[in-house]
C-alpha cells in the first residue's frame, strides 16, 4: 500500500491553475492550438543556444554521477535534436485534431439523438527521467488534445527542463492560451513527484516513462490512473527461412542504430536449422560494431568470443551495445520464450514462411508484432503521430504507440425534444 502523501499548498496551487487551463483548453479551437504548436516550434529554433547550454551542464553532472552510455544518449539535446523536435511539434499541426470526432451514434425508436465524441483527458501527469525530448513531445500531443499537463522531468534533466518549460510556456501564452496548460512539479524535487501520483482529483491520469523500476514505483504508489508505459526486453527470431541479407541488416539495425531506445533489439534467438549459415555473419556484423555479445553454449560453439548468457541476461533491458543470443530448436520453443521473458512491447520474426509469420502475429503477445521489420519501428513518429506519449505495454484503453487519439476520452451526449422514459 502507498505512503499517504500531504499536498503542499504550493503544489494545490500548481495544480488548481492546472485544472483551470485543462478547462480553457476544451473550448480552444484547432487553429488556437496549431498556432501554439506553430509558436513551440518557433521559440525552441530561436532559444536552442541557451537549450543546449543547459543540457551541456546536465550532462556533465550525469558523467559525473555516473549515469549509463544509454541515459547520457537520451538525455543529449543538440541543435540538430532539437531541430527535430521543433519539426515533430510541426508534424503535430498537420494532424487531425481528435477533440469532438464523432466515434458513433443512432437514434433511438423514441427520437432521441445520441453520438459519443472524442474529449480530452483532462489533466495528464507525466513522470520521466533523463529524457528532455519528453518535456516537449509531451506538451506538444497534450496541447494539440485539448489537454493540460504537469511533467516531473527528474534531476538529471532538471536545467534543460526548466529551459524547455520556460520556452513552451512562453510560447503558448503569446497566443493567447495558458502558461498553466504546461506546469511542471520539478522545483518541488522527489517530493513534487511523490505529491503528484497522490493527487487524485486535479490529475485525471499519469503517465511514467523510464526504466522498469520507475514505472514499478508509480504504478504500486499512485493513486491516480496510470497509464503504463513498459520497459523493451525485445525478440527477434530468424527461423530456418530466414533470408541472410535480411538477417544481417535488420539485427545490427535493431540492436546498433540506438541502442538506448525502449523498441532496441536486446534477445535474438535462431533457428538451430540456420544457426550455422546465419550467426557467423550476424555476429561479425554486431561485434564489428563493438556489441557484446551474451549467449549460449551452442552460439558460443560458433562465436568463441560471446560470453557466457545467464537467466538475468535475458530478462534486463540492457539499453546497451549488449545483446543476449540463443538458439531454439523450434518456432514453438522460441514463442516460450518470449512468453517467459518478453516484456509485451515488440517482439518481430524474420522468415519466408507464411505459416511461421502468422503463427507468430497471431501468437505472440506483444504491443507491435513484427514480421521482417526492425523493431525499431514502433515508435510514434514512425507510425504517423508525429510525437509519442509512449509505448503503452498495457491492455486497457491505449496499447502500442501513444498519439493524439490515445490522449483523449469520448463522452455521450444525449438530444431529446421531450422524451420521458416510460
Amino acid at each position: 500500500m502507498s505512503e499517504t502523501v500531504i499536498l503542499t499548498p504550493a503544489v494545490v496551487d500548481l495544480l488548481e491553475k492546472s485544472v483551470d487551463a485543462a478547462r480553457a483548453l476544451v473550448t480552444a479551437s484547432t487553429s488556437t492550438k496549431n498556432a501554439a504548436l506553430e509558436a513551440v516550434a518557433r521559440d525552441l529554433r530561436a532559444h536552442s543556444a541557451s537549450i543546449v547550454e543547459a543540457n551541456g551542464r546536465d550532462l556533465a553532472a550525469g558523467r559525473e554521477n555516473g549515469l549509463t552510455d544509454g541515459l547520457l544518449d537520451r538525455l543529449t539535446l543538440s541543435e540538430a535534436r532539437i531541430d527535430s523536435l521543433a519539426d515533430a511539434v510541426l508534424d503535430i499541426v498537420a494532424l487531425a485534431d481528435p477533440v469532438g470526432e464523432s466515434v458513433r451514434g443512432s437514434a433511438l425508436p423514441n427520437g432521441i439523438r445520441i453520438e459519443q465524441v472524442r474529449v480530452p483527458l483532462g489533466v495528464v501527469g507525466v513522470i520521466y527521467e533523463a529524457r528532455p525530448n519528453v518535456t516537449v513531445d509531451l506538451a506538444a500531443l497534450a496541447l494539440k488534445s485539448g489537454n493540460a499537463v504537469v511533467l516531473r522531468g527528474g534531476s538529471a534533466a532538471e536545467n534543460t527542463n526548466r529551459v524547455l518549460v520556460d520556452v513552451i510556456q512562453g510560447a503558448i501564452e503569446s497566443v493567447g492560451l495558458p502558461r498553466a496548460a504546461v506546469e511542471t512539479v520539478d522545483a518541488f524535487g522527489r517530493d513534487g513527484a511523490r505529491q503528484l501520483m497522490q493527487a487524485r482529483g486535479y490529475v485525471d491520469v499519469l503517465i511514467p516513462r523510464g526504466s522498469a523500476g520507475l514505472i514499478a514505483a508509480v504504478v504500486d504508489e499512485s493513486t491516480v490512473p496510470v497509464i503504463e508505459t513498459g520497459a523493451g526486453v525485445v525478440h527477434m527470431f530468424l527461423d530456418e527461412s530466414a533470408p541472410l541479407d535480411w538477417a544481417v541488416d535488420l539485427v545490427h539495425n535493431a540492436k546498433v542504430q540506438r541502442p538506448s531506445v525502449c523498441n532496441a533489439l536486446e534477445t535474438l534467438l535462431v533457428h538451430s536449422a540456420s544457426a550455422d549459415a546465419l550467426l557467423p555473419p550476424v555476429l561479425a556484423k554486431l561485434a564489428e560494431s563493438g556489441v557484446t555479445i551474451h549467449a549460449d553454449e551452442r552460439t558460443r560453439a560458433l562465436h568463441p568470443a560471446a560470453v557466457a548468457v545467464t537467466d538475468d541476461d535475458f530478462a534486463t533491458e540492457h539499453m546497451s551495445l549488449d545483446i543476449s543470443v540463443a538458439v531454439v530448436d523450434s518456432l514453438d520453443e522460441a514463442l516460450a520464450h518470449i512468453r517467459r521473458y518478453s516484456t509485451k512491447h515488440t517482439e518481430s520474426i524474420i522468415t519466408n514462411d507464411l505459416a511461421n509469420a502468422e503463427r507468430f502475429l497471431n501468437e505472440v503477445d506483444a504491443a507491435a508484432v513484427m514480421v521482417n521489420a526492425s523493431t525499431r519501428f514502433t515508435d510514434g513518429g514512425e507510425f504517423g503521430f508525429g510525437a509519442e506519449v509512449g509505448i503503452s505495454t498495457q491492455k486497457l484503453h491505449a496499447r502500442g504507440p501513444m498519439g493524439l487519439t490515445e490522449l483523449t476520452s469520448t463522452k455521450w451526449l444525449v438530444r431529446g425534444s421531450g422524451q420521458s422514459r416510460g
